[in-house]
């Protein structure tokens, strides 16, 4: 399976997190083939003075996109993240890390809409420059 991740962070060491995280996620997940160039923007969908610090990573592993899901957000504690965003309310964070696309073993994009947990492809990615433009680093 190959899934795209957004990884962000704006509060504390931010790209020191990001590499924590891309380290953490070839541990836990799969392979990292391929990681963008730290992208930097303002905070999207609410106002902080802390600017966030992106990337996206390709990563290729056998889990399957809720096992996915399940290890991001245990990265996402282990550095610091408190609480997830909640009713579309965003808010500071250490780490953020977002399926944005998952491709199975033939290349057929995965399509999930039913489950409370998790929508693919993410249904805001391309409304996101901070995805946007590093998912095209590692896509091509």
């Amino acid at each position: 399976m190959l899934y795209f991740l957004s990884l962000g962070a704006n509060l504390g060491n931010r790209e020191a997190t990001i590499r924590a995280a891309v380290e953490r996620i070839e541990q836990t997940i799969g392979r990292v083939t391929k990681c963008s160039s730290f992208y930097y923007s303002e905070p999207w969908g609410f106002e902080s003075e802390n600017g966030f610090c992106n990337i996206c990573c390709r990563v290729e592993t056998a889990l399957q996109p809720l096992e996915v899901l399940h290890s991001t957000q245990a990265i996402e504690r282990e550095l610091g993240r408190v609480h997830k965003s909640q009713n579309g309310q965003y808010s500071d964070r250490t780490m953020d890390i977002d399926l944005i696309q998952a491709f199975d073993d033939e290349g057929h994009e995965i399509k999930m809409s039913s489950d409370p947990l998790l929508i693919l492809p993410h249904p805001l990615w391309q409304e996101r420059d901070f995805v946007t433009v590093p998912l095209a680093e590692v896509i091509s």
